[in-house]
């Protein structure tokens, strides 16, 4: 496997130069990104793979829904339906996608929808009779066309973005600089006896600018009240 990712390098780095095109011309305003009034916290990777972004946003609605109302919208990766929809008794894994239908499961109070489009989603939501007051964008670190008011970057303990390479070589989206668009880098997965020493080779490696605030998290499990 490892063979193949080499012989496929010219590829990631064809791969590499398309996507800092794309994101120089947002930077520069050629591609348009809309930023809406209404809070939105977007939670995403700079790889393709499990970094822990559903156990990131299950904390998210468990840290705001009991004093905000609280929307999760994503694209609704694999489901076999199109456009907007928003989550009820009704919906099903397929018609939403896996984590979508998971969160519907787990919180009674939350919109759950699900929108390729994150913008054409916002709008959506916006115009409801009761509104969210904040938007958790699942996997949208790369949906630039929505400027997120606040951007979560996740990497894993055991694969940090700082090691890999771009697809189809390594795993990565994008380059490691596009980093610098989060506000808060999450080192997930770690162990629950992290050193101290660990944490400070860690942030010496990830190198986060002044403006960016680093955290180290773990996994628990514990039951959850799910929808009948």
């Amino acid at each position: 496997m490892k063979f193949i990712r080499f012989l496929l390098f010219p590829f990631a780095i064809i791969y590499s130069v398309v996507t800092t095109i794309r994101n120089y011309f947002f930077d520069i305003g050629l591609f348009t990104s809309t930023r809406f009034k209404k809070p939105i916290i977007a939670v995403g990777n700079l790889s393709v793979g499990g970094t822990g972004k559903t156990p990131q946003i299950e904390y998210l609605i468990r840290l705001l829904q009991n004093e905000y109302r609280i929307a999760v919208l994503s694209r609704g990766y694999k489901r076999k339906s199109k456009g907007f929809i928003i989550a009820d008794k009704n919906v099903t894994a397929d018609i939403i996608g896996d984590e979508p239908y998971q969160y519907f499961q787990k919180f009674l109070s939350i919109i759950v929808s699900v929108d390729a489009d994150r913008r054409k989603g916002i709008q959506q939501l916006k115009e409801l009779k009761s509104p969210p007051d904040i938007i958790l964008l699942d996997d949208a670190f790369q949906h630039r066309r929505v400027e997120g008011g606040f951007n979560m970057l996740l990497t894993s303990y055991k694969n940090l973005y700082v090691d890999d390479a771009m697809l189809p070589t390594g795993n990565l989206r994008e380059k490691v600089s596009g980093a610098d668009r989060a506000q808060v880098i999450i080192v997930t997965k770690c162990p629950m006896n992290l050193s101290e020493e660990s944490k400070l080779e860690i942030t010496k490696r990830l190198n986060p600018t002044s403006d960016q605030t680093l955290f180290f998290t773990g996994i628990d499990y514990e039951n959850e009240l799910k929808r009948n």
